[in-house]
């Protein structure tokens, strides 16, 4: 084309080229009076790969002006003026201002900001780029988040993030356990939670968010990172950011999902006839008929369940223009259960707008969340245990449609499973609203004011009913049980932050103030029975005819307000953009501890050393990253405390029933709790040093993470002598836990070409967990036992050892050492001998713990074309986890009037014992589960008004590969008691899910 040019231009005459000259003098002339009159910029927008990009803003700077791309990156934009300026904008990609002057054809290519991407984190009030980091943190984006049908946000990151270990049940009404870097406190509950932080709102329920709304989760797991929240950050803080809409972009999104889920796996039970076999060969005298007997062959377990649908939909709108930015969405989520009458149906609304002013000056806001929650349930205990243990030589029903019952049969699984299903039922209403508003200012260049507001409003409504052919109430005419409780949180929270750069010197400094009250269990509880018909069961109560007054419970819980007033401030520095320097400094005074410990401080530091930014990395052109950090800090616990927690509280002593006191029944009123002005919030102290690095040009990226975290202070309630204090329980400060490990993050690219890519994410961490104390100068223990498990003879037994030395979780159970001549289990005494009797619980040993050596997640995205394909390895490895459901199924000598499982017919009918809970039954909990795969396929329709549309097919729990005999090895590994399956029957289920989403 050059040559074309020049040999044109070298063809004319002298003359020619003055005409020539003349022309375009006469044009440009002309063209500005012309241009008073409008005219077209016409053009088109492109990627990195010359692909067109739909839905970029382009917008007239210093007006209103814009339009949007369509679907062939194409634009059209009337303009005035000579000269104008276009400003194009697209979410992921660096924006470019281009100046115009008469070309009215305007192509652009923009390139993808990597910062904006991948690099920016959500610390504590403010954000960072990754690279200047010091601190252990993991950011997981919307698009590497956890496909399939999530009852909770937090299941998201299953296997996402090193050191993070989340555990889910098939049951659609429990939430999953979630514990970071190993257990750090000796109480349960949200104590061994992480804490959350909702778009700046500490505290704040996951479950009020739908996870289509959420645009990504930063885990921050050392306490250089997590002592800026204080006496709430010890089990680390995940921070959630949601969904906003980007200046001149309008968006309007639906997805939803169609699933269906099958039992994975059950326990195998006996038929009837292998039942009815197993007893006649072995000399037993057939069932009683037609009481236990009438001929059937019934599979309870398939009576009880269903084949599961779950639908979910979510309808998003959002947009922005130079001022303001504003959004809406509608989520709603029915999941139906495994078991019949279970249930979970959930809509959340969400509604948010920002203001700017005075050139962006003054930035209003304000967002409206609400989140309501109905469940439909059974009685688990009961009904999970009765479909195994339920003879199956009986039918469910009479000839007359009447459930079949035997109330006279001993054992376990005493009553009709179905008549439990159908006969029982609770329901649970929840409502959570969170409104949080925020206005920040911009004092000075560098210097912002931000003032944050919001309020949590959690209603809960339970609602049982027994009716009166409930085998659980039976002659009580019904029993009904209802409670309201309502819990608020209002939170208010002032800060500075000062951000400059001074030649090669950076410098943030944030200071603030943070106030936080927390009024729980405002409400009541009440139960009350003997109704005259079931019709509206647990409405109406005072229809109730209760025979006496003892036949009236009232729940004793108390309205608790916890205050919790805060002053914090952080220093960021960072030096020609190699040495980094992060100090941070918390007081938090607390209401919920004692009179001389309410106030306590939590400092942190941290340092870092960008090494690829030396001059003699440049030697070593294959490393295209490379960071050293260190930082030690404390943090602290104080979730899961009431008001009352270090204080002396009057009720009914456990076991007072009431009495007659001058001819008027009296509840009797005593010390329930005795106070402790020393009770103060447990100390995590927390040592990490990190390796970040990229090679060959962050193809392969990844870190190396190894922590050592202390935890002292530990709160538990021990044994008081009442000569000393009213109750014979003190809650106080004793004991110290130690978690040290290494997390080892591995992300590449090994293939990435114009059509295909494939990347892929690999973390393990290994944690090791030891009690070092639990005893000091005042309070001595030499253990605490824990998980008491119960079963036939076995009430008083624990299985479980906290113990110095010992890692939480250690069993501590009888050695069992085979059978003997007549078929019997024998067992080891603490002697050393045999006994084929039930040994003592002095005969108990430690064996073994419920820890794993590893966690680990394997992730992979593959991308062709309009095709992507992704799934999710994750499991743990090296832990035991104790069967005691096989345990207690395992009782031969019961089979005359109670089911067993096909692992029994192998064990004596004599074999008094086999029940037993000993170490014959702790088995390998190691597993290795394909846990997602997702195909999807996006189309792009040359219509203006349909960005895209994406399908997807989906499955989850596809496999899993383990040795353990139970129905899933992914039990609890939180908590006081990890690694315990004690009759958790809930099946676990197997989904496969159709969805769609467009974006228009």
């Amino acid at each position: 084309m050059k040559q074309i040019y020049h040999r044109f231009i070298n063809g004319l005459s002298h003359h020619s080229r003055q005409w020539i000259m003349l022309l375009c003098a006469i044009v440009f002339s002309v063209s500005p009076a012309l241009s008073q009159t409008g005219r077209t910029i016409r053009g088109t927008v492109t990627d990195e790969k010359n692909q067109p990009l739909p839905g970029v803003s382009v917008l007239v700077a210093g007006t209103n002006t814009g339009v949007m791309t369509d679907v062939n990156g194409a634009y059209s934009l009337s303009v005035t003026g000579n000269i104008v300026t276009l400003k194009f904008s697209f979410i992921g990609y660096l924006p470019k201002d281009v100046k115009v002057g008469a070309d009215n054809t305007v192509n652009v290519s923009l390139l993808p900001d990597a910062r904006q991407l991948k690099d920016v984190v959500v610390i504590g009030y403010g954000t960072s780029s990754k690279k200047d980091v010091t601190g252990a943190i993991t950011s997981v984006k919307a698009e590497e988040f956890n496909a399939g049908v999530l009852t909770t946000p937090a299941e998201l990151l299953q296997g996402k993030v090193a050191g993070l270990n989340i555990t889910k049940s098939g049951d659609p009404n429990k939430q999953p356990a979630t514990i970071l870097r190993g257990p750090s406190t000796l109480r349960e509950g949200a104590a061994q939670q992480p804490f959350y932080v909702i778009d700046g709102v500490p505290g704040a329920s996951i479950d009020l968010l739908a996870p289509a709304d959420i645009e990504s989760i930063d885990v921050l797991k050392d306490a250089s990172s997590t002592a800026i929240y204080g006496s709430r950050a010890a089990n680390g803080v995940i921070i959630v950011t949601t969904r906003r809409s980007r200046a001149g972009q309008t968006r309007l999104t639906y997805s939803a999902y169609g699933a269906m889920e099958k039992v994975s796996k059950s326990i195998d039970m006996l038929t009837a006839d292998e039942l009815r076999k197993y007893l006649a060969d072995n000399g037993v005298a057939p069932l009683a008929k037609p009481l236990d007997d009438d001929g059937s062959n019934t599979n309870w377990q398939q009576l009880a369940q269903k084949t599961s649908y779950s639908q979910n939909h979510n309808l998003s709108y959002s947009g922005a223009g130079n001022n303001a930015e504003y959004g809406a969405s509608v989520n709603y989520f029915k999941n139906d259960g495994i078991l019949k009458n279970t249930s979970l149906e959930r809509t959340i609304f969400k509604g948010y707008i920002n203001q700017r002013f005075f050139n962006d000056k003054l930035k209003l806001g304000i967002t409206i969340t609400n989140s309501g929650t109905k469940s439909d349930d059974i009685v688990q205990s009961q009904v999970l245990s009765g479909i195994l243990f339920y003879l199956p030589t009986v039918s469910p029903f009479n000839p007359d449609g009447s459930y079949k019952e035997n109330f006279a049969r001993t054992g376990s699984g005493t009553l009709n499973p179905l008549s439990l299903i159908d006969n029982n039922f609770i329901k649970t209403d929840n409502n959570k609203t969170l409104i949080n508003g925020f206005a920040s200012v911009d004092i000075l260049k560098g210097l912002k004011f931000t003032l944050n507001g919001s309020t949590q409003k959690d209603q809960n409504n339970v609602n049982t009913y027994f009716n009166s052919k409930s085998g659980l109430a039976v002659g009580l005419g019904g029993v009904a049980n209802r409670t309201a409780y309502k819990s608020t949180s209002d939170v208010v929270e002032a800060f500075l932050n000062y951000d400059r750069e001074f030649g090669l010197h950076s410098v943030k400094l944030l200071g603030g103030y943070s106030y936080q009250q927390d009024r729980t269990n405002d409400g009541f509880g009440v139960q009350t029975q003997g109704f005259s018909n079931d019709n509206l069961t647990f409405n109406n109560l005072f229809l109730s005819n209760p025979s006496n007054l003892a036949q009236i419970k009232f729940d004793p819980n108390y309205i608790s307000t916890l205050r919790l007033i805060s002053y914090y401030g952080r220093v960021q520095y960072q030096y020609n953009d190699k040495y980094l320097f992060q100090a941070s400094l918390r007081e938090d005074g607390s209401s919920a501890f004692g009179i001389n410990q309410r106030h306590g401080y939590f400092p942190a530091a941290s340092v870092g050393w960008r090494i690829i930014s030396e001059k003699f990395m440049e030697k070593l052109p294959v490393i295209s990253d490379l960071k050293l950090r260190a930082g030690y800090g404390v943090s602290g616990n104080s979730l899961g405390f009431d008001a009352f927690t270090a204080q002396l509280i009057y009720g009914i002593p456990p076991g007072g029933g009431k009495f007659l006191n001058n001819g008027v029944i009296t509840n009797p009123i005593g010390p329930v709790r005795n106070d402790n002005p020393d009770l103060k919030w447990e100390s995590t102290a927390t040592t990490n040093i990190g390796l970040d690095f990229g090679l060959f040009n962050n193809r392969l990226t990844g870190s190396v993470d190894y922590y050592i975290k202390k935890t002292s202070d530990l709160i538990y309630t021990y044994q008081v002598s009442t000569t000393q204090y009213f109750y014979p329980l003190l809650t106080a400060n004793v004991g110290k836990i130690k978690n040290s490990g290494i997390e080892v993050v591995l992300n590449a690219i090994p293939v990435k070409s114009k059509s295909f890519t494939w990347r892929t994410s690999f973390n393990v961490s290994h944690n090791k967990n030891v009690v070092e104390s639990l005893s000091n100068a005042t309070f001595a223990v030499n253990n605490i036992q824990s998980a008491q498990l119960g079963g036939k003879g076995q009430s008083g037994n624990y299985s479980q050892v906290i113990q110095p030395g010992y890692a939480i979780g250690t069993y501590y159970l009888w050695h069992y050492l085979g059978k003997n001549a007549n078929g019997v289990s024998t067992y080891q005494k603490a002697d050393g001998s045999t006994t084929a009797a039930q040994p003592l619980t002095t005969d108990q040993r430690i064996t073994g713990n419920a820890q794993p050596k590893f966690v680990y997640g394997w992730s992979n995205s593959f991308n062709y074309k309009s095709f992507d394909f992704n799934f999710l390895v994750r499991g743990v490895y090296g832990n035991q986890i104790l069967n005691a459901t096989l345990a207690s199924l395992n009782n031969p000598a019961d089979s005359k009037f109670q089911n067993i499982p096909r692992f029994t017919l192998g064990e004596s009918f004599k074999d008094i014992n086999g029940y037993l809970i000993s170490d014959r039954f702790l088995e390998s909990g190691s597993y290795l589960r394909l846990d997602n795969a997702t195909l999807g396929y996006t189309i792009r329709p040359n219509v203006k008004a349909i960005k895209n549309i994406r399908l997807y097919l989906s499955g989850n729990n596809i496999f899993v590969i383990t040795k353990y005999r139970g129905v899933d090895p992914e039990i609890n590994i939180g908590g006081l008691t990890p690694g315990i399956d004690n009759k958790d029957f809930y099946p676990k289920t197997r989904t496969f899910s159709v969805g769609v989403t467009a974006s228009f």
